[in-house]
């Protein structure tokens, strides 16, 4: 599926290119859509699967897992100075988004009207960031617009392989997706745990493995605040694509639970990476990324300890 998702994104890139796309468009807008079709594409087959609570899961578990692990092990391999102008306009957004999903799941219901407008919303937010990155401010310190996207968009690929090779990741995809999602309904059935926890856990650890990879490629080259504004660029497309295919393909009850277990604890790192942001004074060293992968593993272990804590009363 990953593999799957990589070519996607390649032949996509191409495609777009040789259409007449620019480069830093692509960059902000297929490139980081491409990190997020596995939970966008899981999610929408758990739910037509009829297994709701993994797609919700996955939303707000891959959210965690990037924020804990992804960030932990890139600043394991490089230590995260985070000075993007452009990251600080963008975290603002994701603490929208994520009131907007709060409010949409509070009432245990996700309708398909509310999957629709997370639908807009994440169009929108793709809209918004073209605009941005177009409109960069006079003496803006990002690394330079080809600095996001050199390893995804080629510099010239023929349009029919382009085709091939997007058609072939996107069937992969499916295939991949497909697959992930049995095997996940397995394991909770075997395991006696939730779906929703499944979701939450090993369904979120496999779908954020681009994300895992594309932030430790960034650190490793020394791009610091491209590792970071992956995350929370994924993090919004999570909150609004991936949250919003259960409730349009199979609205219905949500779990209560991920309301208050889950959806702070997302909240609580995100806080937590948003002082980090705007701390110039601060960064995320080698001993904050070994304590966020710490927490992504007592979550993941309390979880399947423990998967009915906390509920709440009545």
């Amino acid at each position: 599926m990953v593999w799957g998702a990589d070519r996607f994104v390649y032949g996509a890139a191409g495609l777009a290119s040789n259409l007449g796309v620019s480069r830093l468009v692509i960059g902000l807008t297929v490139v980081a859509f491409g990190t997020s079709a596995p939970e966008m594409l899981v999610s929408a087959m758990a739910a037509l699967a009829g297994s709701r609570e993994i797609g919700v899961g996955n939303a707000v578990g891959s959210n965690i897992t990037n924020v804990t692990l992804v960030l932990g092990a890139a600043a394991l391999v490089q230590p995260l100075s985070i000075h993007s102008r452009l990251l600080i306009r963008e975290i603002p957004i994701l603490f929208l988004s994520m009131a907007v999903a709060w409010a949409f799941l509070w009432d245990g219901d996700l309708s398909r009207l509310e999957g629709v407008l997370l639908i807009v919303g994440m169009l929108l937010l793709i809209a918004w960031i073209a605009t941005q990155g177009g409109t960069a401010d006079p003496g803006y310190s990002d690394p330079p617009p080809d600095a996001f996207v050199d390893d995804d968009i080629p510099d010239a690929l023929p349009t029919a392989k382009a085709i091939v090779l997007f058609s072939v990741g996107l069937v992969l995809l499916l295939a991949g997706s497909r697959v992930l999602v049995w095997g996940a309904i397995g394991i909770a059935r075997d395991l006696g745990v939730s779906e929703l926890v499944v979701g939450l856990t090993l369904v979120a650890l496999g779908t954020s493995l681009p994300e895992l990879a594309a932030s430790v490629a960034a650190a490793r080259r020394g791009e610091q605040d491209i590792a970071v504004g992956n995350v929370v660029g994924s993090n919004m497309f999570n909150l609004l694509g991936v949250l919003a295919l259960p409730g349009i393909i199979a609205p219905g009850e949500v779990d209560r639970a991920i309301i208050v277990r889950d959806f702070p604890l997302m909240v609580g790192v995100t806080l937590l990476l948003l002082l980090m942001a705007v701390n110039e004074r601060s960064r995320i060293g080698r001993k904050r990324g070994m304590t966020l992968i710490l927490v992504f593993v007592a979550y993941f272990v309390v979880l399947f300890w423990n998967p009915s804590l906390p509920s709440l009363p009545g």
